[in-house]
């Protein structure tokens, strides 16, 4: 716990008054899982993954998804080699541990979707031949919710392969103070984060974290919450089994970040809207209402019943 802490910290320092943010890219890290942030520029989202990156001391890249991109220039290329006569392999910038993929919904869907085998898989297939990808592989995708003219949403199967989607928000005014403070002098805290966890110590962590005890019943609990989705009135389209195992997995994290080797439901209840509502579709009628999956997915952790034993 000792060494999360300081992740957690060091996280802090970069995303000042977002902790609850840092700790579910905590959990989505422990879980080996991909992170959607879906909120306008300026809020720090690049530096919180800079942050991540170097508090692991691990590769970072960064990719800026632009109409241009190609599906060459994220995985990578084979280029012939004259002097030895041969096609090499140029590594694109997803072969690294930390990726921060730059507005991702304004490339178009072919260039999304070469993204689509490394979230899932861990390995990239180049010319036929394949590669794995470094480990840990994470992804943390940035998209602007507001600007709609030269965008391509991202499509559902692209949308389930993110284990979370978060907004992060505007700080509060006493945040948004601390923050010019800490940068007024052109520091920005980004530059004295050290690393604080090495990627063996991060692997016995995630070891660990799967071990946590998820009793049946609650097992069962999560399958409810998945199924009152798929047969939910207001939804079009409901969770897939994929989001049921992602509840599992990220249950299981942060029960582990609160110190216990057990889950309980409110573990399961933090978890439901982050990693549910992006796997859910709404009815055209209910969006017109105003109506939002993180609602729908609320209305629905009310209405099933907690286990009680």
């Amino acid at each position: 716990m000792q060494k999360i802490q300081g992740l957690l910290d060091n996280l802090n320092k970069v995303l000042i008054g977002k902790e609850s943010v840092v700790g579910m890219v905590a959990v989505a890290l422990i879980c080996q899982g991909h992170v959607l942030v879906e909120d306008v520029p300026g809020l720090g989202k690049t530096m919180l993954v800079k942050g991540l990156a170097r508090s692991l001391g691990c590769k970072f890249s960064r990719i800026q998804f632009t109409p241009d991109l190609l599906p060459s220039d994220v995985v990578g290329v084979q280029v012939y080699n004259q002097k030895t006569m041969e096609f090499q392999y140029r590594p694109g910038p997803v072969m690294a541990n930390i990726v921060l993929a730059d507005e991702i919904n304004r490339t178009s869907p072919k260039t999304q979707s070469s993204l689509l085998e490394a979230m899932e898989e861990h390995q990239l297939t180049v010319d036929g031949e394949t590669r794995p990808l470094p480990e840990p592989f994470m992804v943390l995708a940035t998209q602007n919710p507001i600007e709609y003219e030269g965008t391509f949403p991202l499509p559902e199967a692209q949308l389930d392969r993110f284990l979370l989607r978060l907004q992060i928000g505007y700080p509060s005014p006493q945040h948004e103070v601390e923050i010019i403070r800490t940068q007024e002098h052109g520091k920005h805290p980004l530059d004295n984060l050290q690393q604080v966890l090495s990627i063996d110590e991060l692997q016995s962590i995630q070891k660990e974290a799967a071990n946590v005890t998820l009793s049946d019943s609650l097992a069962a609990y999560i399958v409810e919450l998945c199924n009152r989705t798929r047969s939910n009135s207001s939804l079009y389209l409901g969770a897939s089994p994929r989001g049921a195992l992602g509840l599992a997995r990220t249950a299981k994290a942060l029960a582990w970040l609160r110190g216990r080797d057990y889950v309980l439901p409110d573990d399961i209840k933090t978890m439901a809207v982050p990693v549910l509502a992006h796997r859910v579709i709404l009815n055209p009628e209910e969006k017109l209402q105003g109506q939002t999956a993180q609602d729908v997915i609320g209305k629905i952790i009310k209405s099933v019943a907690v286990p009680t034993h």
